[in-house]
């Protein structure tokens, strides 16, 4: 019998996710679009060009915008929803998910006020426990693309872990288990945040020492925050996070980078935002985290320099300036 998978979400990702599932002949991958005109457009046209042009939908992989037909006796759904809209999204969802169906969680960020993770929003909207997440250095353009990629998928039931491993994995596409959820999830939100500023310094016109620097200082930072929240240290030396960092800061297919780089080059938040289809998670993760750290008293003068940024008009520069004028001290703190 062959295993049913239902991908809620036709984003890049949820696009990408969804190629690579359907590749595998034992599968039967359906790709659920939120608004039926873009369901439409991508059995029209067997293609994502809104979110993922140039990569061609396998034949056998099934579309639909109707949320009962892509849930249809699966064995399986994948999340790929951003976190703003996760929650009102799962609602269409709330009085037809199986209790015991697992759910693999796609998602990186932090939703704003209740700083709930993807997989707790999941949970208490789906009413499942079986909840995992999918994360580390993958972005969709070269997924889609059968280029190599190494990730890790994280949850605390070891069994069902290992069978979503085998579900996943694929010749180009390495996967590692880690029972650290928490520290997953928060490190593929945190490096977002990174990725702005990692973009404002592109913007800005540095070279690679500095960032380079910035690099090793956020992960101590995302550790730092890591810990305070409970999660395990070597999940941010991996995949989940050092290896998703150096993605997102570096490629040009990151999309919270762009948004720093624009920032730096002198361009509004809101002319950014509106001239984009995407979401960038970084954004809106990044309140979420300025509110935690400033709560708890954590030291995060990164992540706060990109809070302010966004939404206290402290301009690129200035952020910068700061950040380099304050004490050094010693490099273990």
């Amino acid at each position: 019998m062959p295993t049913t998978i239902a991908v809620l979400g036709d984003g890049a990702w949820g696009t990408a996710v969804a190629i690579l599932l359907s590749r595998k002949a034992d599968h039967r991958v359906r790709l659920w679009s939120a608004r039926p005109e873009n369901a439409a457009e991508l059995l029209a046209k067997r293609e994502n060009r809104k979110y993922l042009p140039g990569v061609p939908l396998p034949e056998q992989l099934e579309l639909t915008g109707d949320p009962a037909a892509a849930i249809r006796d699966a064995d399986l759904w994948v999340t790929a929803i951003p976190t703003v809209h996760l929650r009102a999204t799962l609602e269409r969802f709330r009085h037809q998910c199986p209790a015991t169906i697992p759910i693999v969680s796609l998602t990186k960020g932090i939703e704003i006020a209740t700083f709930q993770r993807p997989s707790t929003i999941i949970s208490e909207i789906l009413g499942t426990g079986s909840v995992l997440a999918l994360s580390g250095p993958s972005h969709a353009e070269e997924v889609s693309r059968n280029m190599p990629t190494s990730v890790v998928i994280a949850g605390s039931d070891r069994a069902l872990t290992t069978w979503a491993q085998r579900c996943f994995a694929a010749d180009c596409f390495r996967v590692y288990t880690n029972p650290d959820l928490l520290g997953v999830e928060l490190a593929g939100a945190l490096k977002n945040v990174m990725g702005v500023a990692a973009g404002i310094c592109d913007g800005l016109g540095f070279g690679d020492n500095a960032k380079s620097a910035l690099l090793t200082r956020a992960l101590v930072e995302m550790t730092r925050f890591g810990l305070a929240m409970g999660a395990e240290h070597d999940t941010f030396q991996g995949l989940a996070g050092m290896g998703d960092l150096i993605t997102t800061c570096f490629s040009p297919h990151g999309r919270n980078r762009r948004v720093g780089e624009r920032l730096g080059r002198g361009e509004t938040l809101d002319a950014i935002l509106a001239s984009s289809t995407a979401v960038a998670e970084g954004v809106t993760t990044a309140k979420s985290v300025y509110e935690r750290i400033h709560l708890i008293g954590l030291h995060m003068p990164i992540a706060t320099s990109v809070y302010r940024v966004l939404y206290e008009g402290l301009s690129p520069k200035k952020g910068v300036t700061e950040l380099l004028s304050r004490d050094s001290g010693s490099e273990r703190v």
